[in-house]
């Protein structure tokens, strides 16, 4: 009886325990899709002027439209994009008509391309504020040599072009960049593997069950 009663607790608290980590992940579904329709919804509103001071938080993702000129000077940032392949990021320095400074990504063109000229005089770039988090313990060194670079380190970026830490990811010029291509802001690289994890939780369960009815009945039938 003893070995019945220290099998069907373990196994209940087992059970127990991998159903609250399925159920939890399933919170955090329902929390992370939130998150994404919020932010999905603050892409498509309408652009606004540059904040003065840009939260990193409360304005990340914000429409904005700013009407400049490119200053001279570029990096080209090492990415692979989906249905483009490998490419080059295209990041200038910006004056604004109202005197700021600030960095413009105004696109990708592939590896093979000669990075085309900004477009000269004045342009109307409409894009939405960003502060990609993109370097990790494998992220190379940039390469500034070669002006390489493998990650959109804001600051950093800003101190090289001596504009303000602000980036505008461009989404359209007007005048148009026909040789540089807008990539469009959305939440498609924001993981959201809650749903999977719960999966896996939940089959554990199930799992665990099982051995632990299967368990109980070799037992029971070793006793009887």
């Amino acid at each position: 009886m003893g070995r019945i009663i220290g099998a069907l607790v373990l196994g209940v608290a087992g059970v127990a325990i991998l159903v609250s980590l399925g159920t939890w992940q399933v919170q955090r579904l329902a929390w992370k899709e939130g998150v994404l329709a919020e932010i999905e919804a603050r892409i498509a509103a309408a652009p606004v002027a540059v904040p003065e001071m840009p939260d990193p938080e409360a304005d990340r993702y914000l429409p904005v439209i700013v009407t400049g000129r490119f200053a001279d000077g570029h990096v080209r940032v090492l990415v692979s994009q989906r249905g483009l392949g490998a490419g080059y990021r295209i990041i200038s320095p910006f004056e604004a008509d109202t005197g700021r400074r600030l960095l413009v990504d105004r696109g990708v063109i592939r590896v093979a391309d000669e990075v085309p000229a900004a477009p000269p005089g004045a342009v109307t770039v409409t894009g939405n504020l960003h502060w990609p988090e993109e370097r990790d313990g494998f992220t190379p060194e940039n390469d500034i040599a070669d002006n390489t670079w493998f990650a959109r380190e804001v600051p950093v970026l800003a101190a090289h072009f001596g504009t303000e830490p602000v980036l505008v990811i461009a989404r359209a010029l007007t005048p148009p960049e026909a040789a540089v291509t807008p990539l469009p802001v959305s939440t498609e690289g924001i993981p959201n593997d809650h749903l999977n994890y719960a999966v896996t939780w939940f089959s554990l369960a199930a799992v665990w069950l099982g051995m632990t009815l299967f368990l109980l009945w070799r037992i029971r039938r070793r006793t009887v």
